[in-house]
């Protein structure tokens, strides 16, 4: 028997104000233009200038007298017959913002680059329709990575095409030897040995550097050179040097070198930070206080409907559009200000937090720091310092930095000091770039280094380090 039952429970909603302040706060500078470009072109109550600018008003008064009799009694009507169904409030919360479509230069993607050589070759319409579903699942870096049987399920359902393995693969293969050399591999070492297929072989290379990749593929990946030398029973260890020297200069990724549209993208600086003879001076990059204001002229149609005694249905209408534009115009500038002074605060706060590191640009001077720690000092939420770290930078006498640059954990010495995990994995580098290549240090061996150095640190944390600044393990590092 079903039992009905009343629950009461509170729960946290963010209003349209402050999704709009959320979404505005996490953007960089460079995006934050556009994002005002969008909002002036969506609201017509939102203009550029500043707020006060009465002046302007005034000296081209000579201007508006001519005109007085009109602005005292503006007809309603004529707005009623403008085209205002493509605006939409954005920062409402509704997350159903106008999309609009950014001029681009025109470019080949890959996909277009291999569509049109399939176009070359000699094919019938089925065997057309197969390399499109082929070429369709090639991914950004050049591989195929779906099964085969799954792209000839999708070819049943979406083309009505009924084929095998043997038929996909013999198209396969002919997209195999498309430009860029080793596009749709299956998996890497398809890529390379594709490549090596068009190699003109002079000195034998190509061949043993082939034989390695088909035969001796895992100790390759391993870098357990001796044991393939063994194995292929070569003596001389130039020859099998040259065959790796081979395989290394190939393309493990062809897709990134397709052509594809490069966007050359420049850091633009949120903050821009001097060192004033030892005072710190922080300001905000004048492109995150732009001036905005609301419209004059919709704010007098306003007080024009609020003194009109007649306010018929039409009437109605258009005031309360007016009054959305207004009151979204207000709710965007003051999101813009709330953003410029959440910023600036948090950002004062680093400074003050790093403060020897901002005079001397050296690293070993960067104090441990969380998200917590900043979040303490502004009294702010957490969430609300990652959402301006994450994407925003400062630009010092030493370079630009992104803000996460700054934050790092504790690591303790053994003096009882703590430091910077960003100066341990700086010592750290500094060993791995000066061992001796031919005998790689292990974790174990940098961990007694570090702790040599005074460093209290454990063998997992190093190998943590390691894999954080992307270099791999010692059998890895190991060259001839």
């Amino acid at each position: 028997m079903q039992k009905l039952g009343l629950v009461q429970s509170l729960q946290q909603k963010l209003s349209p104000q402050q999704i709009q302040f959320i979404k505005l706060l996490q953007i960089p500078t460079a995006e934050l233009e556009h994002r005002i470009e969008e909002e002036l072109e969506v609201n017509p109550a939102l203009e550029e200038g500043r707020e006060n600018e009465e002046d302007s008003y005034e000296e081209s008064s000579e201007f508006e007298d001519s005109d007085s009799a009109a602005d005292e009694d503006i007809n309603f009507e004529e707005y009623l017959h403008d085209d205002y169904s493509g605006y939409k409030m954005q920062g409402d919360g509704s997350g159903d913002e106008e999309e609009k479509d950014m001029p681009l230069a025109e470019y080949d993607t890959l996909l277009d680059q291999l569509n049109a050589q399939l176009g070359f070759i000699k094919l019938n319409e089925r065997q057309r329709k197969i390399g499109e579903q082929l070429i369709g699942s090639i991914e950004s870096d050049g591989y195929i990575r779906r099964d085969l049987d799954a792209i000839i399920n999708d070819l049943a359902f979406s083309q009505n095409i009924e084929t095998d393995v043997d038929e996909v693969e013999e198209i396969l293969r002919k997209i195999q030897s498309f430009d860029p050399a080793g596009i749709a591999a299956r998996n890497l070492q398809e890529c390379l040995l594709l490549q090596l297929e068009r190699k003109i072989d002079h000195n034998g290379e190509v061949a043993l550097a082939t034989e390695i990749l088909e035969h001796h593929f895992d100790d390759f990946t391993k870098k357990h050179y001796d044991k393939i030398k063994k194995k292929l029973g070569v003596e001389d260890d130039e020859i099998v040097k040259h065959a790796i020297e081979t395989i290394t200069k190939l393309n493990p990724k062809p897709g990134g070198s397709s052509g594809e549209m490069v966007k050359t993208q420049y850091l633009i600086p949120d903050f821009i930070l001097i060192n004033n003879n030892g005072k710190l001076e922080l300001t905000l990059n004048s492109r995150n206080a732009p001036e905005l204001r609301v419209s004059r002229s919709f704010s007098e149609m306003m007080d024009t409907y609020d003194k009109s005694k007649k306010k018929d249905k039409k009437l109605r209408e258009t005031a309360t559009f007016v009054k959305q534009k207004l009151d979204a115009a207000k709710w965007f500038i003051d999101a813009i200000k709330q953003r410029q002074h959440t910023l600036l605060n948090t950002m004062n706060a680093i400074a003050q937090f790093q403060y020897d590191f901002f005079l001397s640009g050296e690293e070993s001077d960067l104090k441990p720091m969380i998200l917590k720690d900043i979040a303490q000092e502004i009294q702010m939420d957490i969430s609300t310092v990652s959402r301006v770290v994450n994407s925003k930078s400062v630009q010092t006498e030493f370079g630009i930095f992104p803000l996460k640059y700054f934050f790092s954990e504790a690591i303790s010495t053994q003096s009882g000091d703590d430091v910077s995990s960003r100066e341990v994995k700086s010592v750290l580098k500094g060993f791995i770039e000066a061992e001796d290549k031919k005998k790689p240090l292990s974790d174990d061996k940098l961990e007694k280094l570090l702790k040599d150095k005074g460093y209290k640190i454990a063998r997992r944390t190093v190998a943590k380090y390691r894999e954080q600044m992307g270099i791999p393990v010692a059998r890895l590092r190991k060259e001839f």
